[in-house]
């Protein structure tokens, strides 16, 4: 049986519950669905229930259940588990040659005592707009492999950002696993965010990985977009106007034009209009190309 205990604090009454397996969790989750949240890092759902915004029964603590945190190298894919941190995402030398774009995104999240706790998975589901995690993902490719006692599936990244704070997660699943796809040819991302301060959520920020073939043609092209829309965005026609394509100035700034007129940002009194917005994401996904150009070609 699960560990349950009776806490009062400042959100509603809930009462926790510490699972010791991802089957436990499952079957738990399967007959408390409607009345549960999942707890991973506790960064996105704790405040959120300190303000009452969400006011679960159960609050389903996953943290300590063993196989959900680790990255791995396989022949096609890097696998990285949903309860592996920021911290170990950004040091992993794995992550660094393969997924460039995630590692540079997610040391730029909040603070290192956030980044020690805080967990890809977790940001995932909770599908803020302006998580730097989310449109990493996007640039990547990423699938999302989720379980219930029902079985697995897999989510692509294109899916699974449904609306503000709404992943396409059943209240009966578990994020267990990312994967993305090893990226041929002379590959190299960035991430770069507009931000108040340091640590703050992005005013603006793009993520970009392309791939060189031989000949130097840009062979793949992923930029995802943070805190311009009601999710994280795909900026698929910015993708599609380098693709197959030399990267030099005139390529990159229509594909920096082309990101700017896909995303959806709205005035914001703290963090500038939406015209505003717009010509930052023209300057970032500019300024993002040619960092991952120069590092696919060798530089720095």
């Amino acid at each position: 049986m699960c560990a349950q205990l009776k806490i009062a604090m400042y959100p509603a009454s809930f009462e926790y519950v510490s699972p010791k397996s991802l089957d436990e969790a499952l079957s738990f989750l399967e007959s408390h669905s409607d009345s549960s949240k999942v707890l991973a890092g506790g960064h996105s759902l704790i405040p959120l229930m300190k303000l009452r915004v969400v006011r679960p029964a159960y609050v389903v603590d996953i943290a300590k259940i063993p196989g959900l945190s680790y990255i791995k190298e396989e022949a096609d894919e890097i696998r990285i588990g949903a309860l592996t941190t920021y911290y170990e995402i950004e040091t992993s030398d794995i992550v660094k040659r393969y997924l460039q774009a995630l590692a540079e995104g997610v040391s730029q999240v909040a603070d290192p005592q956030v980044r020690n706790w805080g967990t890809l998975g977790g940001s995932l589901c909770h599908c803020d707009p302006a998580g730097d995690a989310g449109s990493c993902v996007l640039a990547l490719r990423g699938r999302m492999v989720v379980q219930s006692k029902s079985g697995k599936r897999v989510i692509e990244s294109d899916e699974w950002f449904v609306d503000t704070f709404q992943s396409a997660l059943k209240p009966n699943e578990i994020l267990t696993e990312i994967v993305f796809p090893k990226i041929k040819g002379k590959n190299a991302g960035a991430y770069l965010k507009l931000e108040r301060r340091a640590g703050d959520y992005a005013i603006a920020a793009v993520a970009v990985q392309i791939s060189l073939d031989s000949s130097g043609v840009c062979s793949y092209a992923g930029i995802g977009l943070t805190a311009v829309g009601n999710t994280n965005l795909r900026a698929k026609k910015a993708e599609q106007t380098i693709l197959g394509k030399t990267l030099d100035d005139k390529v990159i700034e229509e594909a920096a034009q082309a990101a700017s007129e896909e995303c959806k940002p709205v005035d914001d009194p703290l963090r500038g209009s939406a015209e505003y917005k717009r010509a930052m994401v023209k300057v970032l996904t500019k300024r993002a190309l040619k960092r991952a150009l120069e590092r696919a070609k060798g530089g720095v």
